[in-house]
Order: C-alpha cells, then sequence, then structure tokens
C-alpha cells in the first residue's frame, strides 16, 4: 500500500514561522492505528490529524508523537484549510474522538482562515495537590496567582488545568522540566496542555501551554486549550457573554500565533484562526 501523503500546516498565523505546526493526512482510510502513530512521530509536530471520508462530513482522529490525543484544535483548523482547497471554502463537519466538530473555512485577501465550535465544555475545581504540583513545577507560588482569576480545571474536548499569572515577569520567565511535566500530566489524566494565562486586558490574553510531546515542550497556539479559555471566562464571570476574545501565543518559543475566541452565552465555544501550508 503506498501511504498518503503528509501535508504539513502552520495554524492560527499566516506566517509559515509561526503558530502552531500540523500533520494533515487527507486520505487515511486505509491506515491502522499503529500506523497513524507511527507516522506522526515521523512528523514531530505537536499533533498530526488523520483525516477520513469525503465530501464536507468527514472522521478525524489526532496522534502525537507518543499517542492518541482526544481532540486537538489547531490540528483541525489546518485539516479543515487543507480541504478547502480541494473541495472549497464552506462549512465542514469532522467526527471526532470526542463527539461532532462543526467547522467553517472563509477566503479573503489575507489567505484562508477557519473557525470550529467546540463540544460542551465545562469546568470544575481544580485540587489543591495538582495546583500546588502545577505551581511547583513552573517554579511559582500561591502569591504569583491573579486572585481575580481562581485556578480550574477546563474542558472543551480535552481536560486542562488552567491557572492565570498576575505578573508579566513572572509568566514570562517560568520554566519546566519536560520529563517531570510528563509525568504530571501523565499522573493527572491530562491529555493536552496545562494552561497558563495572563490577562493583558478584559478581551485580550496571552496563554503559554504546557505540553511536553517530541521534540515539542511548550505548544505554540492552542486551539483546544483556548476553547477551554472561553469556557472558564464565561463560567468565572471574566467576561460578559456574548464577548469576543483575543488569546496571543506561541512568543515564548519563537512561533507567535493569534486565537480568535468567540464566547455565546451557553453552549460551546468559537475560535478561528488563519493556517497556511508549511510545505
Amino acid at each position: 500500500m503506498t501511504r498518503p501523503a503528509v501535508q504539513r500546516w502552520a495554524a492560527f498565523s499566516d506566517d509559515p514561522a509561526g503558530g502552531n505546526p500540523a500533520g494533515v493526512v487527507l486520505d487515511a482510510e486505509r491506515l491502522s492505528p499503529a500506523e497513524m502513530q507511527r507516522i506522526a512521530a515521523e512528523v514531530g509536530y505537536a499533533e498530526t490529524a488523520f483525516v477520513t471520508g469525503s465530501g464536507r462530513s468527514r472522521g478525524i482522529r489526532y496522534f502525537s508523537p507518543v499517542a492518541e490525543v482526544p481532540f486537538c484544535g489547531h490540528a483541525t483548523v489546518a485539516s479543515a484549510v487543507a480541504l478547502a482547497g480541494t473541495v472549497g471554502d464552506g462549512a465542514f463537519l469532522f467526527a471526532s474522538p470526542v463527539g461532532p466538530i462543526e467547522i467553517t473555512t472563509e477566503s479573503d485577501g489575507r489567505g484562508r482562515h477557519a473557525s470550529f465550535t467546540s463540544v460542551d465544555p465545562w469546568v470544575a475545581p481544580l485540587a489543591e495537590q495538582e495546583l500546588e504540583a502545577v505551581l511547583a513545577l513552573i517554579g511559582c507560588r500561591h502569591a504569583d496567582l491573579d486572585p481575580r482569576h481562581p485556578p480550574r480545571l477546563v474542558y472543551a474536548g480535552n481536560a486542562h488545568p488552567l491557572i492565570v499569572l498576575s505578573e508579566e515577569d513572572a509568566f514570562d520567565a517560568f520554566t519546566f522540566d519536560p520529563a517531570r511535566a510528563r509525568a504530571l500530566m501523565d499522573a493527572s489524566g491530562w491529555p493536552a496542555t496545562i494552561i497558563v494565562l495572563l490577562r493583558r486586558g478584559e478581551l485580550a490574553w496571552e496563554a503559554r501551554n504546557i505540553f511536553p510531546v517530541g521534540t515539542v515542550s511548550e505548544d505554540p497556539a492552542t486551539g483546544a486549550a483556548a476553547a477551554a479559555t472561553g469556557a472558564y471566562l464565561r463560567e468565572t464571570g471574566a467576561v460578559r457573554a456574548p464577548a469576543h476574545v483575543r488569546i496571543a501565543q506561541g512568543r515564548h518559543v519563537g512561533r507567535p500565533g493569534l486565537l480568535e475566541v468567540d464566547i455565546p452565552a451557553r453552549g460551546g465555544i468559537t475560535v478561528s484562526g488563519a493556517a497556511v501550508r508549511i510545505d
């Protein structure tokens, strides 16, 4: 069997050197999960998406270099933009491991971008021992937390611990050991990222997402985390829904990107961004 081609895209940026790289395989019907995992490891990006079916309703699965991931926002955006180049802009429906994902692509003078709506999110307390472990991981203390924004466990396809730091110096300076982060995430059942936020304004935020997989330790732009962040902002009253917020991410790893987040009064969170072909 001839192995299907792997496309490489940067999502949440119109610059191939920015945003979050994702592998995309559009004709993955004949691939076994083991083959998908092997390809994702060879690609080496945080995630590679494997798309099956035809038309505007497709199946999709996501693999990091080390394991299958329930949902990946940036690879969903990249996959939809890749499909739109073949079948045209418009609405797509992806049957994902976490449920149906609606996504729409549009083109303008700057290129093509996509908007997806997450599954229904939830927000829950973050256990004290888990908060302590996250703070210890990044070398921060309770005093470094923004008192306006309590730590939480958030979900919009993946479960993420989320904390908000109060000062830019602490946000910019924190470091972490990737092996220690991976051990904590595996032990806690967190399949995706640890979200660390800094409030830039009522509707402007910056994010760092810890995600040690393969050659990656910090994710440049995380669509699933942006959706979960939108749910967090709504649930905690940090914004009054409906609201539109912008999340900058990737500056700390040299791949800046921008995620646009629309927060309705209820239901799934919509995340939008550009995508551009790397090769």
